[in-house]
């Protein structure tokens, strides 16, 4: 944290301006590198690091400089035809500006939710949102029922509409403490910390070495024409 990145380093014959200027990103909704590691639990090397992937993302598709769904579906399933409800979330989950893309800064400071130093207050707290669809402030019985199979398919998984019924009526058993078949916040604090495997997808472990491995959905190359 707060440490000088190694391409400034390289550069500590130029004016200060003028290195740090080669560290920014050109193109809109981008942030110093310093800034980004300052707020979130990566150094400043990582948030470059990162920049490379999100470069990648960011040109698979549109080349615009940001990332659109359509690229995240394409980067995690090498398709854009393919839907998932849980990757459309998290793309919600990024886009925090709530603009239709994911610009460099959302993307460092939305990852870092994911990141293992992040405290399980705010994955408690990112994961309902998740969950929460209609952004009610509640979870209700559908919303849960939607994201398992969600979740399912995006696992390659198949389970009957009994099973997974099941499932929910078992979660809602548990959870819904007040019987008001919704969840609400305060429920799910309680239910997550009687079952703390629910915040298992709201941790990358890798992050906490992103400099020796990028993520496996690193796209490393253009979009092929057939999937367009």
């Amino acid at each position: 944290m707060g440490c000088i990145p190694s391409k400034l380093a390289e550069n500590k014959s130029l004016p200060l301006e003028v290195a740090e200027n080669k560290l920014r990103p050109a193109g809109p909704g981008y942030d110093d590198f310093s800034i980004l590691a300052s707020e979130t639990p990566f150094a400043a090397n990582e948030v470059e690091t990162l920049h490379e992937l999100y470069r990648k993302l960011s040109t698979s598709i549109v080349k615009d400089g940001f990332i659109q769904k359509e690229e995240l579906h394409f980067a995690l399933f090498r398709n854009i035809n393919r839907r998932n409800l849980f990757v459309d979330r998290v793309f919600d989950l990024f886009d925090v500006n709530k603009n239709g893309h994911i610009d460099f800064g959302e993307f460092i400071r939305s990852l870092s939710i994911f990141h293992p130093k992040t405290s399980e207050a705010v994955k408690v707290k990112y994961a309902f949102k998740l969950y929460d669809l209609r952004h009610t402030g509640y979870i209700e019985h559908e919303e849960l029922k939607e994201m398992v199979f969600a979740m399912l398919n995006e696992s390659d998984l198949a389970l009957s509409d009994d099973v997974v019924e099941t499932i929910v009526d078992k979660t809602f058993v548990e959870a819904d403490s007040k019987g008001d078949g919704r969840i609400d916040m305060e429920e799910w604090e309680e239910y997550v910390g009687k079952n703390p495997s629910v915040l298992k997808n709201m941790t990358l472990p890798y992050l906490l070495d992103i400099s020796e491995a990028f993520p496996s959905f690193v796209v490393n190359g253009e979009t092929e024409e057939s999937h367009l």
